[in-house]
């Protein structure tokens, strides 16, 4: 892997820390990580926050809603 891809893939990986300490805005729960899609989960909620470069993205407008 070169640097470059490193520094990507560094990038995409979200902060250990701060999925622990995020919540879902809508039911103030745990959220549950899924690395593959790179997406905060909400069971409870059945919604869908989006990581970005990094970065969670806890708006419900930007949720993805999950399917039954």
């Amino acid at each position: 892997m070169t640097a470059e891809e490193e520094l990507r893939e560094s990038e995409r990986k979200a902060d250990p820390w701060l999925l622990e300490v995020l919540v879902c805005p809508v039911t103030r729960r745990p959220l549950r990580y899924d690395e593959t899609r790179q997406e905060l989960v909400s069971d409870q909620a059945r919604l869908a926050y989006p990581i970005r470069d990094g970065i969670p993205i806890m708006l419900i407008e930007e949720a993805r809603e999950l399917d039954e």
